[in-house]
């Protein structure tokens, strides 16, 4: 990853100076969770989470409850894996059929990202529909890869997120020219909700819902980012916010990032709920198979399409 070839660049309007305004006063709320032990606080948490995901879809969260020498422990477990050679890496490499694992070669909207990648499932097989095909009920099992070196890389991981359904580590190596590439492009999550786990480095970055501008979002000690992912967004009729965000890289320093995401069980049909519709709010998108969509997702993170992937605006309904 030393060169910058053309399958990195990102086009113009999607480029890390592309609507970012430096040094803006606002950003995304911090929100300490020790506060609902006083029962006269508690409300005003719900109500400060509520307004987070409406207005941004992101917020951060500090004494959550996530130990922090569990953290400090995969933190520490996996960059000794990402300093292995490429030789060993790519033995637990993933692919199509397979997408867990090492990888160093994933898309975002069609566009190489500035990473590597390991991903875990903490239901191990994972079970996954075999096709996109709508009338195709086939399932298929998905099993975890886990590298041989670092000893302790398994147990870390399955001690950290115990109570996610699929684990993230992410490195973003220095980049030569990170005025065309990005760490990770301008995207959504497609799951129900993301912790994210980030270093000191910084990076990340939200576009705000009223606007379009895109925010940093300050590394603060200890803390999870949470953000909300697009099956969130249509059981709440879109009233809760799946906002798209990305990663911007620097030239000196690597970053890591630990996000979980909690996904639906592969049968599940999401579409807005029936409590959260009424005449005068009918629902704004078309349910689907959660599976389905999942793995038609998973085409287009292994190689550039002829066509984008598909999205969650696919389903809205067309007024």
């Amino acid at each position: 990853m030393e060169d910058l070839d053309p399958t990195y660049i990102q086009a113009p309007e999607h480029r890390s100076d592309s609507n970012f305004i430096p040094n803006q006063p606002e950003e995304i709320p911090v929100i300490d969770l020790s506060r609902l032990d006083d029962p006269e606080d508690v409300q005003n948490v719900i109500s400060e989470i509520g307004d987070a995901c409406e207005k941004w879809g992101f917020f951060q969260v500090l004494n959550h409850g996530v130990p922090s020498d569990a953290r400090q422990r995969v933190e520490k477990t996996v960059k000794m894996f990402f300093d292995l050679p490429m030789e060993e890496k790519i033995k637990v490499k993933r692919d199509d059929v397979n997408p867990v694992g090492y990888h160093d070669g994933e898309h975002t909207k069609n566009v190489k990202d500035w990473k590597e990648v390991f991903d875990i499932y903490f239901k191990d097989p994972m079970v996954i529909p075999s096709t996109t095909d709508p009338e195709d009920e086939g399932l298929r099992l998905v099993y975890n890869k886990w590298p041989q070196s670092p000893s302790d890389f398994r147990e870390a991981c399955e001690v950290y997120a115990r109570h996610a359904e699929k684990l993230a580590i992410n490195r973003y190596p220095p980049c030569p020219r990170p005025d065309l590439a990005l760490g990770v492009g301008h995207h959504k999550d497609a799951d129900v909700i993301s912790l994210l786990a980030q270093d000191d480095v910084g990076g990340l970055q939200v576009s705000r819902r009223s606007d379009g501008v895109w925010f940093p979002i300050r590394p603060v000690p200890n803390a999870l980012v949470i953000n909300i992912g697009n099956c969130m967004e249509i059981w709440t009729n879109d009233k809760y916010w799946s906002a798209e965000h990305r990663v911007v890289v620097n030239t000196t320093r690597e970053r890591y990032s630990i996000p979980f995401f909690l996904l639906p069980s592969h049968d599940v049909e999401v579409k807005p709920l029936e409590e959260l519709v009424s005449p005068e709010n009918p629902p704004k998108y078309k349910g689907y198979k959660w599976g389905k969509f999942y793995v038609s997702r998973n085409r287009s993170d292994f190689r550039k399409l002829e066509i984008e992937n598909i999205q969650i605006d696919d389903f809205k309904v067309k007024t």
